[in-house]
């Protein structure tokens, strides 16, 4: 298996999508959370989050770039690279090295010029008639997982 669908009717939808990939998240995982603005990325990044014990505020890092968080799972930062305009401004954020020690949630990824070479889940959120959809692709490293989160549906 190389992709999941998952249709988003709703926000709480989202968080669950967000919860069970948390569940099976590591570190050293890159999470690439791709789709237009307002297709829910952030929301996705907050369900993620909050199911691995953050109970602080989760501002969408737009300006700040990355935020760092201490979770049950290790830490884990959130970073939007919306506002990136250069090549290489991403890779000064410290995401490789990060990925040591921590798990990445990256948001608008094609500012990334070169990946690091991380277990790597595509998350592309689209909207649909109904809510959002989403599809979870492997690009390394989360096929057996993608396999147990359509197991668990």
């Amino acid at each position: 298996m190389s992709g999941l669908e998952r249709a988003l009717p709703d926000a709480a939808a989202t968080a669950r999508l967000a919860a069970a990939v948390a569940a099976v998240a590591r570190a050293g995982d890159l999470i690439a959370l791709d789709g237009p603005l307002g297709a829910g990325k952030t929301a996705f990044a907050r369900g993620f989050l909050r199911a691995l014990g953050v109970a602080d505020d989760i501002p969408s890092p737009t300006f700040t770039l990355a935020q760092i968080y201490d979770t049950a799972a290790g830490p884990v930062w959130h970073c939007d690279l919306y506002r990136l305009e250069r090549p290489g401004e991403a890779e000064a954020l410290g995401i490789e090295e990060a990925l040591d020690e921590a798990i990445a949630l990256v948001e608008w990824p094609d500012r990334m010029t070169d990946p690091p070479p991380a277990p790597r889940l595509d998350v592309r959120l689209a909207f649909a008639a109904r809510g959002r959809r989403a599809r979870l692709e492997d690009r390394g490293g989360w096929a057996g997982r993608l396999r147990a989160l359509a197991d668990a549906g």
